[in-house]
């Protein structure tokens, strides 16, 4: 028998599980059972599971029956003319939504001419079957299935214009590309999922080694370029603070906090700030700033708050600082009040950011890669109508990753901009590639999209003939600045008194096991003294029974654990060595230290 699951739950075991699958989607179709009920038979482990649950995602397909798809040219008419909709057509049996499940009983044809006696369902449009993000990636029947996957993950992280309201909002962070564009190489989904929000900027692009600065997947871009505005983004960070209000009538304070206040910082950190302790837009901010002075009331207050009437408890300063390695201006300050009715502060920074060596661009092909070079535009390659690439990215590139679409996108480009429209790079119905070539010919050009270039540094004609034409990038998110991280010496854990993690801690840069082996092989071993010893304590050993000891103040002297006298000698010991040796005597384990002389 064939057990028979109701969201999960076994509701019943049935003999002919093929039937009961087959009855229950006829009853769908015929509107005895609601359009989201799906019906699935595994055949591996012999269930058949019906879903109604919410959050299934569903798709439409078109039902074939006989070999034969039921939506008739006429209805495909009616469809684009708007006299009917999806819905009418699912009221009539025509299409249906299957989910996840019920599709791994489906054969679903990508087009009509694909539909045989075999098929069960056929796509309303073949391009639906990628996602939002897939959608904008240009001729992706070109490329490998996970070079589109890549892109449609980059095209997430593409600065461009989220909202035309960013100077009024207050998100936590956002970047803004200053000059974002439309591409010239789009697809139909663009305008509907993107359209006044472009996400990167048309480039010269060429396809050449230079200097080798481009090696693996790095990019070399034109100075003038950048300095005439491409790739250049604003990044913005809202930063906030309370005044609380406590039990007792005690509130934080907002104004310039005084000298005896403690934790009070260095004077310059509260140069910035206004009479009323708040700094003012457009003023020039750096890492560790005081944005927002602030002093809090003492957190444990001695007994019977005598020196609380007396005023003599100290307040706390508890400022709203610029992030560690952050700088910037300040953009706008708010005042408002939080649901408690406390008073609540919040100020934006801004920071103008120009493409330097680090950061990342990539292209909608998943091709991601790092400026390697900023090159003068007097050294870069030029065509003989005197035109410089604005990037130029190896062509390593290209053949290991098949990304076909890219070099299609690189024509399609040049036709694009020579005939004055754009072209559509839809997913299996775009503008034809050969067609494409033709126009570029008929334009005057080579039909491979390549051309005979020069030399910048000498003004000989180069060898080989060079693709050259624009390509849509995109700048990404990760931005060198953003990343950028050293310390010498700094702020340690409380517990094993190892250095901090992480770069918004000015944490330490962890040195491994092969980092090790790394300063072995320079002979720079000495270095390995300091880089391991980052949490070396001292302690005091009995060279006869192994036993730490300890310095006893009263009698200025080093004793036992039990207060005697002994043979103590001194020696460095790694501080979370400590940390084992006390938690093993808690399991009462006892640990003897052998001292050897060095």
């Amino acid at each position: 028998m064939t057990d028979v699951f109701l969201d999960g739950q076994i509701v019943d075991d049935v003999d002919s599980p093929e039937e009961i699958r087959e009855n229950l989607i006829e009853k769908r179709r015929e509107g005895e059972l609601d359009q989201e009920v799906s019906v699935y038979y595994n055949e591996n482990r012999d269930e058949i599971r019906i879903n109604t649950d919410s959050g299934r995602v569903m798709r439409p397909v078109v039902i074939v029956e006989d070999g034969e798809p039921l939506l008739t040219d006429e209805q495909r008419e009616q469809l684009q003319e708007g006299e009917i909709s999806l819905e009418d057509l699912e009221d009539e049996g025509i299409i249906e939504y299957i989910d996840a499940e019920e599709e791994e009983n489906a054969y679903v044809a990508m087009n009509e001419e694909e539909v045989t006696g075999e098929h069960t369902h056929m796509e309303i449009d073949s391009e639906i079957i990628h996602g939002v993000s897939a959608s904008l990636t240009v001729y992706p029947e070109h490329n490998r299935g996970d070079r589109v996957n890549f892109g449609a993950k980059m095209a997430g992280q593409g600065l461009g214009m989220p909202t035309s309201e960013f100077h009024q909002r207050f998100d936590t962070r956002s970047n803004v590309l200053t000059y974002s564009q439309q591409p010239i190489v789009e697809t139909n989904t663009y305008d509907t999922l993107v359209g006044e929000h472009p996400i990167g900027q048309n480039m010269m692009i060429a396809l050449a080694s230079f200097d080798g600065y481009n090696i693996e997947d790095a990019v070399i871009m034109n100075k003038a370029s950048i300095e005439r505005g491409l790739g250049r983004s604003t990044y913005m960070r809202t930063y906030k603070t309370e005044a609380k209000r406590f039990y007792g009538g005690q509130k934080d304070r907002i104004s310039i906090p005084d000298k005896d206040v403690r934790g009070y910082r260095r004077e310059e950190a509260y140069e910035h700030l206004d009479d009323d302790g708040i700094v003012n837009p457009e003023t020039q901010v750096d890492s560790d700033d005081v944005i927002v002075g602030k002093t809090s009331p003492p957190k444990f207050l001695g007994g019977g708050g005598e020196e609380m009437k007396m005023g003599l408890a100290e307040r706390r300063e508890t400022s709203l600082t610029v992030r560690h390695g952050e700088q910037g201006v300040i953009d706008k300050v708010m005042l408002s009040e939080t649901g408690d009715g406390d008073k609540l502060i919040k100020a934006k920074m801004r920071e103008y950011r120009i493409p330097e060596l680090g950061d990342k661009f990539a292209t909608r092909h998943g091709q991601k890669g790092v400026i390697g070079m900023i090159a003068p535009e007097e050294n870069m390659p030029f065509t003989k109508q005197g035109i410089t690439p604005d990037m130029i990215l190896s062509t390593h590139a290209i053949p290991s990753r098949m990304t076909v679409a890219q070099i299609i996108e690189l024509i399609g480009g040049k036709v694009g901009a020579l005939r004055g429209e754009k072209v559509d790079a839809t997913a299996y119905h775009g503008e034809d590639k050969d067609k494409l070539r033709d126009q570029l010919e008929e334009l005057g050009f080579e039909s491979s999209g390549k051309e005979t270039m020069y030399n910048g540094v000498t003004g000989e004609e180069m060898e080989a003939e060079i693709m050259i034409g624009p390509g849509f990038y995109l700048k990404l998110s990760h931005m060198v600045g953003d990343k950028v991280h050293a310390r010498s010496r700094g702020p340690v854990t409380l517990l094993t008194k190892q250095p901090t993690e992480g770069r918004s801690q000015e944490g330490g840069l962890r040195l491994g096991e092969m980092e090790k082996d790394v300063f072995v092989g320079h002979g720079a071993s000495l270095l390995l003294k300091e880089r391991f010893g980052a949490d070396a304590s001292e302690i005091h050993v009995d060279t006869e029974s192994g036993d730490r000891g300890y310095l006893d103040r009263e009698q200025n002297k080093v004793v036992k654990q039990n207060g005697e006298d002994g043979e103590f000698e001194e020696t460095e010991i790694p501080h979370a060595m400590l940390l084992l040796l006390d938690e093993l005597k808690s399991l009462m384990i006892d640990t003897d230290i052998e001292v050897e002389e060095e």
